[in-house]
């Protein structure tokens, strides 16, 4: 071998080296060159759309309960209405949610249809919740007004300037950019918020979670900053539950599946996000074998429909709130 060839490789192995050396160093001490986010909140139990398995999903009925019960953060969706209210709804189009094939866009506030007295939960596709007397789609505000210091989490459902502006006006006007997060799993959403307001806390849209494991497996993610605050994925192994997701999935599918959940479900990940002050949500798991696989993985919290089932779990594992 010529002495310029095993130069060469010398400077090879001694870049890689120092590389994978630098790499490690920063992945276990980001603080060396990133400025750890100081979030004003830290989430273990997360109501979904305020316990849609315990109360009928998104209305004041259902916060009031979670609240009760102590959670931490209420997870809710909006949609802004043709006279320009912020509704808190998960589906534009009423149908599912209402039984009217209405738009919430193409439909004053105060026409808004009562949700129906019987829904199914989303991730409990076998549960039937039984509604109680409250079935209104209550407006953002109203909500802000009834907990002024309770961590909301909001889905921005469309991609419309004038509902990102509003609730970027209604935020402020609470003084609560340091108790809300909001996102979406759209990219074009996501930078359109932030653009916006990005004083309020931001969550990982789904192309920017493609790129952090990315990030993550090649060794780079402890070089790069993140503008994002919040990491909220799904815990891909509950689609393999057959009792809650009835799917026929072929041998492939359910490899592929099971793949992704070893991907996303990193524990020195999420180490990673939490020594930068970023959090980890998992949803939505209602079951304890979920919370625990979650909590083991070191996620931060826990996003259910049973509110009242994740507080007895983590009555029981108080280790679990010191994540």
């Amino acid at each position: 071998m010529e002495t310029a060839d095993l130069i060469w490789i010398m400077v090879f192995v001694a870049v890689i080296g120092g590389y994978i050396i630098t790499s490690l160093l920063l992945f276990r001490f980001p603080g060396l060159i990133h400025k750890k986010k100081n979030l004003k909140f830290r989430a273990h139990h997360i109501s979904h759309r305020g316990g849609a398995g315990e109360n009928l999903e998104n209305t004041m009925t259902a916060f009031r309960h979670a609240a009760r019960l102590g959670t931490q953060m209420l997870e809710i969706d909006c949609h802004i209405t043709r006279d320009g209210q912020v509704v808190v709804a998960h589906d534009n189009n009423l149908e599912r949610s209402c039984g009217q094939t209405i738009k919430i866009t193409e439909t004053d506030s105060c026409d808004l249809p009562k949700m129906k007295g019987r829904m199914k939960v989303d991730f409990e596709p076998n549960f039937v919740l039984e509604a109680g007397e409250d079935r209104s789609l209550p407006l953002l505000k109203h909500v802000f007004d009834e907990f002024p210091d309770l961590p909301i989490n909001i889905d921005i459902k469309i991609d419309n300037n004038e509902l990102i502006a509003k609730v970027s006006d209604l935020v402020k006007l609470y003084n609560r950019e340091d108790i809300t997060a909001w996102g979406n799993r759209s990219d074009t959403i996501c930078k359109k918020i932030y653009k916006e307001n990005p004083n309020i806390p931001l969550l990982f849209s789904m192309k920017r979670v493609i790129v952090l494991i990315l990030l993550f497996y090649s060794g780079l993610l402890p070089f790069v900053p993140l503008k994002e605050s919040l990491l909220e994925i799904i815990m891909p192994s509950i689609i393999l539950d057959e009792n809650k997701f009835p799917m026929s999935l072929s041998r492939k599918q359910r490899f592929l599946v099971k793949f992704v959940d070893m991907l996303l479900m990193r524990p020195a990940l999420f180490n990673h996000l939490n020594r930068r002050g970023i959090q980890t949500y998992i949803w939505v798991l209602n079951s304890e074998e979920d919370f625990e696989k979650a909590f083991k993985c070191n996620s931060t919290g826990v996003m259910t429909d049973f509110p009242t089932k994740l507080k007895a779990y983590l009555d029981k594992h108080p280790e679990f709130m010191n994540v």
